[in-house]
This record gives C-alpha cells, sequence and structure tokens, in this order.
C-alpha cells in the first residue's frame, strides 16, 4: 500500500517543487478505517492530525477529489484573526490564535505565522460605533482588539491616505496585534507530514461519490472512484462540496455557495507592515512573504461553484484600495482567482454530529475558514473521537437552524462576513 511518507512530505519542503503534490502517484486506500476524513484541506488534514496525536486514532484516511491543499485551503487571502463579535465566534476562533501560536514547534514544519496585526478601518460614524462594540465585546472575552486613531493607523501603516478630502475618509480603526497572516500552502502541508507520521494515509485523486449507510441508518463508509472503504466514522470537510455529499446520505444543509475573488500584484520590496481591512469599501490588503500585495474582495452575488469570479467586482476593489492607498495606483495585477465559500443562514459554522449516527460535518464557514484551521480541525478531531462536541464547537450545531440559537455573525467582523 503506498501512502505519504513524512520523509516524501519532507523532501517537497525541501525541492519546493510547486505543482506537488499533483506530481506524485496516487496513494492506495486500504478496505477498512476507524475514521474517513472527506477533505484533504486544512480542516480536513488538521482533523487528522489531532485525531492521532491528541485521541490516539490513527486509522485514519483522508481522501479528496483532487490535490492536497488544492481547494480553498490554497484560494484564499491567508488571514488570521479572532475579533468576531458573538461569545462563541470570539472563543472558537481565539482558540485557534492559540494554536496558531505554537503551530510551526508543534508540526516541526514552518507555517510562516507573522503577528503583523490587523486593522480595520472606520469610514462613518456607524463604523466607528460598530468597530467600538467589537472592542469591548472581545475584550470582555479576553479577545485582545482596542481603538486607534487616524494618526495612530498612518503610524503603523505609513501607506494609508487618512486626508479628510479622501473618498473614503478614515475616522480610526479597530487594531488586533496579535492577529495577522500564515502562509496557507504551508499549513497544510504542514498538517499533511504531522499526519503521515502518525500512521494517518492521505488519498488523492479520490472522489467519494456518496456516504453509504447500513440497515441500522448508521454510517458503514462511503463510495469512491476506488470503490467503496468502509469506515466506522466519517467526518466531511469539503468546503464548496459538503451539501453534495451529505445529500447522498439523507443529510440536507442550510448552504449557499459563493465565489469569492481575490488578486495579488507584481512583487515589490516591503512597503506594507500589517493587514488593513474596510468593511464599508468592501476590501482588504497584505503583502506576502514574495513582496505581492494581496487584496481581498467580497462574495460575487450570486450562486455558484465557480473558482473564478466575475470582472465587475474585482474593478471596485482595486478602485477602493487606489483611493486608501495612493502610492499603489500604477501598481499592476499579476493574477486573481476565486475560491468557493458556503454561507449558511446566520454566517456562522457548522460543527458537529448529525442526525445519523457516525456522521460528522464541518461546513459553512464563508470567510472564516483559513482563520480558524487549527481550532475547527481540533474540536472536530475531539467531536469524532470522543462522539460528543468540544466545549467550544458545542454552540455550532445543526439543531441551531430549528430551535432558533443561530449566530449572527451576518456584517458583525469586517468583509463579507
Amino acid at each position: 500500500m503506498a501512502r505519504f511518507s513524512a520523509f516524501s512530505l519532507m523532501r517537497h519542503a525541501l525541492t519546493g517543487h510547486r505543482d506537488w503534490p499533483a506530481q506524485w502517484p496516487d496513494a492506495e486506500p486500504k478496505a477498512e478505517y476507524d475514521v474517513i476524513v472527506v477533505g484533504a484541506g486544512g480542516h480536513g488534514l488538521a482533523a487528522a492530525y489531532y485525531l492521532a496525536k491528541e485521541h490516539g486514532v490513527t486509522n485514519v484516511c483522508v481522501l479528496d477529489k483532487g490535490w492536497l491543499g488544492g481547494g480553498n485551503t490554497g484560494r484564499n487571502t491567508t488571514i488570521v484573526r479572532s475579533n468576531y463579535l458573538y461569545d462563541e465566534s470570539a472563543k472558537l476562533y481565539d482558540h485557534a490564535i492559540d494554536l496558531w501560536d505554537g503551530l510551526s514547534q508543534d508540526l516541526n514544519y514552518n507555517v510562516m505565522f507573522s503577528q503583523r496585526g490587523v486593522m480595520m478601518l472606520a469610514h462613518t460614524v456607524h463604523d466607528v460605533q460598530s468597530f467600538q462594540r467589537h472592542i469591548h465585546a472581545n475584550r470582555l472575552n479576553g479577545v485582545d482588539n482596542l481603538w486607534i486613531s487616524k494618526e495612530r493607523a498612518k503610524e503603523i501603516c505609513p501607506p494609508l491616505n487618512i486626508s479628510p478630502d479622501a473618498r473614503y475618509p478614515v475616522l480610526g480603526a479597530a487594531w488586533q496585534q496579535r492577529a495577522g497572516t500564515a502562509r496557507h500552502d504551508a499549513v497544510a502541508w504542514g498538517y499533511a507530514r504531522a499526519a503521515a507520521a502518525r500512521g494517518v494515509d492521505i488519498v488523492q485523486n479520490c472522489p467519494v461519490t456518496a456516504i453509504r449507510r447500513g440497515p441500522d441508518g448508521a454510517v458503514e463508509g462511503v463510495e469512491t472512484a476506488k470503490g467503496f472503504i468502509k469506515a466506522k466514522k466519517v467526518a466531511v470537510s469539503a468546503a464548496g462540496h459538503t451539501s453534495v455529499i451529505m445529500e447522498s446520505a439523507g443529510v440536507r444543509l442550510p448552504l449557499e455557495s459563493f465565489p469569492l475573488q481575490a488578486l495579488v500584484s507584481e512583487p515589490v520590496k516591503p512597503v506594507f507592515p500589517c493587514v488593513v481591512m474596510s468593511n464599508t469599501v468592501h476590501a482588504y490588503i497584505s503583502q506576502s512573504d514574495k513582496g505581492e500585495l494581496v487584496i481581498g474582495s467580497g462574495t460575487d452575488q450570486y450562486t455558484s461553484y465557480s473558482q473564478r469570479g466575475g470582472l465587475p467586482l474585482i474593478e471596485h476593489t482595486v478602485a477602493a484600495i487606489c483611493e486608501m492607498f495612493p502610492v499603489f495606483r500604477r501598481m499592476r495585477m499579476l493574477r486573481k482567482w476565486g475560491g468557493i465559500v458556503d454561507v449558511t443562514p446566520d454566517r456562522s459554522a457548522i460543527l458537529g454530529k448529525t442526525p445519523v449516527p457516525g456522521l460528522y460535518v464541518n461546513c459553512g464557514w464563508g470567510t472564516g475558514g483559513f482563520k480558524v484551521t487549527p481550532g475547527a480541525g481540533h474540536t472536530l478531531a475531539h467531536t469524532v473521537a470522543r462522539d460528543e462536541p468540544h466545549p467550544l464547537n458545542a454552540p455550532f450545531t445543526l439543531e441551531r437552524f430549528t430551535t432558533g440559537r443561530l449566530i449572527d455573525e451576518a456584517a458583525a467582523a469586517a468583509v463579507a462576513h
């Protein structure tokens, strides 16, 4: 049986092939596992790693229809933050930052977590009131966040235009110093290598076509392009495709899928020291370690599984960035792309058990998926191993859409969310 070994994953880290892991031969899964994780992105790989590390469950297989980290994990703007409004969200995202803090050491792989800070600009009186509300709520939950003047914002981020004559005048900002960025593909590779070293199988190019249930209604395993694979438990963590897979098991999810667009500029020398977000104009920007300006936009106005998105939205985003940062007006776009985000009615995730025994789901993160990667994987592993929710993901149950105990993060924490 072939699977990714710790050595093969480390060899990629040293050689730096950009087309890895698609170039590697497909692994062949075993006939039966204790746990199958559908989706080899950051969340699925993290869940597999924590299942092995913290719960001793090593007979685990991670399946993906494409290549490792080739979905939303490789199609995001790498931002990490925890300044969400509601208690449930703030606690889970801050738990993720606790894990981000020591993740490189834990995985023995540099995920390039950089706590450069995230600044959320206020352009209107409503913005000021809204962000100050967030700050008060965050600090009650022990989450770092503070209000800064526009002058202080300019000191932190020199390219920012704070002129009162600007099209989008800056009145101040919320500042979370503990937040920052991480290298998205390194996160996937780090978790993959560490999980493989503990005995987890990682199988690429193996689409899951259906989840099979037994006569008693419980999970029996999954139908795949490589045949049926038996499993006692199945956890689905496949952004953009979760609802399709879950429907095969008779579980309907309240999800809509939208393209979420972003772009990068040509690379330049270091000029942008933090992450800056503007909810009012729907744009955010940071600088990658390669020198590219990473610019994020919003979700398209229509549902789609497209990984491209439409041009007018990007044009609006670039125009807003040029107004707030005039120094970038002559920069050229290098490339653009789109990811697929699953959105629930209350804009918060679904993470936990389902009505089907042995079936678990992790979905609906909207634009917050990458930020919470270690926290989502950690709590999902706990839920699968013990068949009960972790205290931090207990509120994110599917049943809340029946009981009405929603976590309404819509427009509560910056761009597109």
